[in-house]
C-alpha cells in the first residue's frame, strides 16, 4: 500500500473534525452568538483554555482513530471483516439499511461502553478527560483521553464483524455519527418547537440530553437514542423538565438564564 493510503485515515479523521465542529463552532459560537443566545444552554461559555484543551486531546484522537482504520485496511485483520468493495455485492438499499443498523449498533456499544466507563474504580484512568468540560463546545466531540480513544475507535471492528459493509457505508455512517456526536455537544439546542410533540422525542436525543450529563455527571449515556436509559432507568428524571425551561426560554425570547437541576438519584 502507498504512502498516501497510510496517511488517508489521517486525514479524513482530521478534515471531519475540523470541519464539521469548526463550522458548528464558527456558526453558533462567532457568527451568530448574540443572535443564539436564547438557544444556549448553559449560560457561561466555555473558556479558550478548555478549546484548547479539547482540540488538542482531539488530535490523539484522531491518531488513534487512523491506526485503527490502518489495522483493519492493511493487515490479516482485515479477512475476519464483512467489508466489501464491489458495490453490487449487496442490494442498494443495503447501503441506508447498514448504515441504520450500525448507529443501532454502535448507540448499543456506546451506551454500555459509556456506562462502565462511569464505574468509580474507571472514571479517573478512562473518562475523567472528556468531563473536564462541564460545559461542553463542539471542539469536545473527540477529547478523549488515550485508553478511551481506544475504546471509542473500536466500534469500526466491532460493526465491521457484525454487519457486511462497503467503503461507502462506513464513510456515511463515519459523517452521520460525528454530526449527532457534535449537535450533542453543540452547547446549544437547536430543535424546532414541534419536535417535543412527536415520537421522535421520546426516541431520539437532543443537545439538551447529552448537556445534562456533561453537567451532572450521570444519567443520560446514550449516544443517539433514548431508549437504554429507559429501559435501564438511567435517565435522568429532569431531562424533559430541562428541555422544556430551555425551548420556553427561545420561544418566548426570554432573557437567557442559567438553568439547573437536580441529578438523578
Amino acid at each position: 500500500m502507498e504512502k498516501f493510503n497510510y496517511l488517508l485515515p489521517f486525514a479524513v479523521n482530521f478534515v471531519r473534525y475540523f470541519l464539521i465542529a469548526g463550522l458548528a463552532f464558527l456558526v453558533f459560537y462567532k457568527i451568530y452568538k448574540f443572535s443564539m443566545r436564547a438557544n444556549k444552554i448553559q449560560k457561561h461559555e466555555a473558556t479558550a483554555n478548555h478549546i484548547w484543551r479539547d482540540i488538542l486531546f482531539s488530535l490523539q484522537t484522531i491518531g488513534v482513530f487512523g491506526c485503527v482504520s490502518i489495522l483493519i485496511m492493511a493487515s490479516p485483520l482485515n479477512n475476519y471483516t464483512r467489508l466489501y468493495s464491489e458495490i453490487h455485492a449487496y442490494s442498494l438499499w443495503w447501503i441506508p439499511l447498514s448504515i441504520f443498523l450500525a448507529l443501532i449498533l454502535h448507540d448499543t456499544y456506546f451506551y454500555w461502553m459509556h456506562r462502565m466507563a462511569h464505574h468509580p474504580k474507571l472514571f479517573k484512568h478512562v473518562h475523567i478527560t472528556h468531563h473536564k468540560s462541564t460545559n461542553p463546545s463542539p471542539w469536545t466531540s473527540y477529547a478523549f483521553g488515550l485508553t478511551e480513544g481506544i475504546l471509542e475507535a473500536l466500534i469500526i471492528p466491532i460493526i465491521l464483524v457484525i454487519i457486511p459493509m462497503h467503503p461507502l457505508s462506513i464513510f456515511l455512517f463515519t459523517i452521520i455519527a460525528f454530526s449527532i456526536n457534535v449537535y450533542g455537544h453543540l452547547g446549544y439546542e437547536i430543535m424546532p418547537k414541534w419536535f417535543r410533540k412527536t415520537r421522535l422525542f421520546k426516541l431520539v436525543n437532543t443537545s439538551v440530553y447529552h448537556n445534562l450529563h456533561h453537567e451532572k455527571f450521570n444519567g443520560n449515556y446514550g449516544l443517539y437514542f433514548r431508549f437504554w436509559d429507559r429501559w435501564m432507568k438511567t435517565e435522568n428524571p429532569h431531562y424533559e423538565q430541562k428541555y422544556d425551561l430551555v425551548q420556553e426560554k427561545r420561544f418566548s425570547k426570554i432573557t437567557p438564564i442559567s438553568i439547573s437541576v437536580e441529578q438523578p438519584t
